[in-house]
């Protein structure tokens, strides 16, 4: 009786032990867990403060759409109208007789550009409509190689891409409906990758409200090694955040800091540095 007692207490201790090693083995999963994730997060809230940084310029990345991004990188390139240069990396937009030209750098999931969209958007295409300077953007997917990952970036300039092929103010109308606080997703969020997503954005647009032309082009993706292309001008000539503001080669920046003009006073402010002000013509 008592040698039984004595094995079930060793028993007992045993599975007391296992028990608590199991817990242990819990804690320290979870607190690896939560250390990374802290981690990410923070790189993600530096990056959102001054323009979302490079990590990795490449074509890459896994999200939720289903479109095989590997083979569009070489596949033939299609240009949507009204673009120009090899590969159709020209984008620019307003007079072509404007003397000046303003080259703009942007991410579609880069929280930062959505917030110069809201804030000083208006005033740039004002700027625009006023033949101040022409725009030349280049669309950007580098997030998608971010910690984020993803292929909403990638995506997102197809579909732009798309919209360009209808006509240029399509393709700002576009931009500015995706840029919008009520569309625009968290960083972190590749709802982009979605093509349903970018059609329902799309029908907050004139011109693109129940276009057939361009919603098929999205979701046959026929602008993905379009896109691409001109993802890889990201990164050249010292270009390594977005949204940047080039002219003549100098990035625009607000004030004495490292950073682009986002609000719209500071937008006002280098833009009539670079170019003089409107009373002065």
């Amino acid at each position: 009786m008592s040698n039984r007692n004595n094995q079930q207490n060793k028993q007992a201790a045993r599975d007391r032990l296992r028990a608590e090693r199991e817990r242990q083995a819990k804690k320290d999963k979870a607190r690896r867990q939560l250390v990374v994730a802290g981690s990410i997060v923070a790189v993600l809230a530096i990056a959102g403060g001054i323009g979302y940084a490079v990590t990795k310029a490449g074509d890459g990345g896994s999200g939720k759409g289903s479109f095989d991004w590997a083979a569009a990188k070489n596949a033939p390139v299609v240009k949507p109208a009204n673009t120009a240069g090899e590969n159709g990396n020209e984008i620019v937009v307003g007079d072509p007789k404007a003397k000046e030209t303003l080259t703009v750098y942007e991410d579609p999931r880069c929280p930062v550009c959505a917030v110069f969209e809201q804030r000083s958007g208006t005033q740039l295409r004002q700027d625009v409509a006023d033949g101040r300077y022409k725009v030349r953007y280049i669309m950007a997917n580098f997030i998608d190689d971010s910690p984020a990952r993803g292929t909403g970036s990638k995506n997102a300039v197809s579909a732009l891409g798309a919209a360009l092929n209808i006509s240029p103010q399509a393709f700002v109308d576009y931009k500015e409906a995706l840029y919008s606080p009520k569309n625009h997703p968290d960083e972190r969020d590749d709802a982009f990758a979605d093509d349903k997503k970018l059609i329902d954005i799309a029908q907050q647009v004139r011109e693109l409200k129940g276009n057939k032309e361009f919603e098929k082009n999205v979701t046959e993706h026929t602008y993905a090694p379009w896109a691409l292309k001109l993802g890889r001008l990201f990164g050249k000539n010292g270009i390594n955040s977005t949204p940047a503001l080039v002219h003549n080669g100098k990035q625009l920046k607000a004030g004495g800091t490292p950073n682009p003009p986002i609000a719209k006073e500071d937008f006002i402010t280098a833009i009539n540095k670079e170019f003089g002000s409107k009373d002065k013509g």
